[in-house]
């Protein structure tokens, strides 16, 4: 029999030879027994949000910018109304095209030449919207005309107001000192002139509140904020921080990316200095204090309004696929009953969400031996415990059903990171950076990992890789898109 312990596995990703998951069930039931999670200073939970912090961190300006837009459109609209459809559409177009095009963005820089163009070109945009609406709609020529000479009417008096709030925005940040307490990570010159800047220039918005950095450049005494010993994750949450600016240190770059994890995970708006800032051009997440270019990092998936219609389809397709393919999972489990006996469902712990972990069910594929060493064993190509039903059901995925009742629980979600038991998951932490981090999202019944092909005795680095990825960049489109490559994989997979 070809066994793989936890040691091996050590032992290969030390030598750079790359980590290698495979599947692993004895008994029925894996032990309940779980080890402390892993690196949870690394790891900090989404902090709780008092109602005067939430009131504390609504952007004033936005929430402006949104009740004058509106204004303008319902006082046009008053003044020469083109009729209540024509009315709506218009309110739609207009409102729509500026928020598509992110007017009401949280911003540093209050600065109404700046937003200009985009402005010009989000009222550009709603113009042809409506025009050709009308023409599709064959509305009669009137309408069009007026509600053509709404929107110009509408960017006539929109854009001297939007001065207007862009001023008082400022003069407020000022006077009022309505600033995000911030954090820079890296001491080196351009933090020290980003803090500078802050402290010279509060329009901007950033009231720093000290540094963080392992290896200072700089001694305490030639700083212009306190250099705090502690870790980002704790200074955060005791100092009230909004912002995280990661600016240039000394310290590994490791360091820096799980300083922006860190910072992501509990909420915190996190800019990020560019390499060869000198010759960054703006763009669309580019933000500026004085001359430096700042990237604005996304937000948390799971912070987002679309991750709650990710949770309703999740628990939605788990249902109807569990109704549906009930007679399948039947199937499956008398065949496995025929030819290893009971247990049919397999339970195992995993670590999910947080470092949280729960059950995860499964047909059972491995035949029972009465020793359950399925916590540290991995069982790859060849091994004997494996029947033809077993081998079967592993080839097409089946064994996996079971887990469309951990989706409808909420230990999982339809696309994920694959889940993987405590024991692995702290010695892969252990060995490969940011492995912790896949555990910022439920985990998966499939993946974006999965779909290129690293499924079953793969390189765990890729794996980590992917999963990242799939984090940084997740959308309910990404979602979808897995989905339709799981199907083609499943119905055409390929012998890899």
């Amino acid at each position: 029999m070809v066994e793989r312990t936890s040691s091996d596995v050590v032992w290969r990703g030390r030598d750079a030879l790359g980590a290698r998951q495979g599947r692993s069930e004895v008994n029925g039931v894996g032990s309940a027994t779980t080890s402390p999670p892993v690196s949870r200073w690394r790891h900090p939970r989404p902090r709780e949000v008092s109602w005067r912090d939430a009131l504390r961190r609504v952007n004033a300006v936005a929430v402006l910018l949104v009740a004058v837009d509106a204004g303008v459109v319902a006082l046009v609209c008053a003044r020469q109304p083109p009729g209540w459809r024509a009315t709506a559409l218009v309110a739609v177009a207009l409102l729509g095209a500026r928020g598509a095009c992110r007017l009401y963005r949280r911003r540093l820089w209050l600065s109404w030449f700046h937003d200009l163009p985009r402005s010009a070109g989000a009222t550009a945009l709603a113009f042809a919207l409506v025009t050709c609406l009308d023409l599709v709609a064959g509305a009669p020529p009137a309408d069009t005309r007026a509600a053509q000479w709404s929107v110009l009417a509408f960017a006539a008096l929109s854009e001297p107001a939007r001065l207007a709030v862009f001023a008082f925005g400022r003069w407020a940040r000022r006077r009022f000192d309505r600033c995000d307490r911030t954090i820079v990570v890296g001491t080196d010159k351009v933090g020290v002139d980003l803090v500078g800047s802050m402290l010279a220039h509060p329009e901007f918005g950033l009231r720093p509140v000290g540094f963080i950095d392992p290896e200072p450049v700089l001694d305490r005494a030639a700083l212009p904020v306190a250099l705090l010993d502690e870790d980002l994750a704790d200074a955060i949450t005791r100092l009230g921080v909004g912002t995280v600016v990661l600016a240039f240190s000394r310290t590994r770059e490791s360091y820096v990316v799980d300083s922006a994890i860190a910072a992501h995970r509990l909420g915190c708006t996190t800019l990020v200095v560019p390499r060869m800032f000198e010759l960054h051009q703006d763009g669309p997440d580019i933000e500026r204090l004085r001359s430096y270019p700042l990237m604005r990092l996304g937000t948390a998936p799971t912070s987002r309004p679309t991750w709650w219609v990710k949770r309703t389809m999740d628990v939605l397709l788990a249902a109807v696929a569990l109704v549906v393919l009930s007679p399948v999972i039947a199937a499956c489990a008398l065949a496995v009953l025929l030819e290893s006996g009971r247990p049919v469902i397999f339970r195992q712990v995993r670590v999910g969400m947080d470092d949280h972990p729960f059950v995860l069910y499964k047909l059972r594929s491995v035949r029972m031996n009465g020793n359950d060493d399925s916590q540290v064993t991995w069982s790859v190509v060849g091994d004997r415990r494996v029947g033809p039903v077993g081998r079967f059901l592993r080839r097409s995925s089946l064994d996996e059903l079971p887990q469309l009742w951990n989706i409808i629980r909420g230990d999982m979600s339809i696309v994920g990171p694959r889940p993987e038991r405590p024991g692995f998951v702290r010695e892969f932490s252990a060995i490969h950076e940011l492995y912790w981090a896949r555990h910022r999202v439920p985990t998966g019944l499939t993946g974006l990992a999965q779909v290129h092909g690293l499924r079953g005795d793969t390189s765990i680095v890729d794996r980590s890789r992917y999963d990242n990825y799939y984090i940084a960049n997740w959308s309910l489109w990404l979602d979808v898109k897995i989905l339709l490559q799981t199907v083609g994989e499943l119905l055409c997979r390929r012998d890899r």
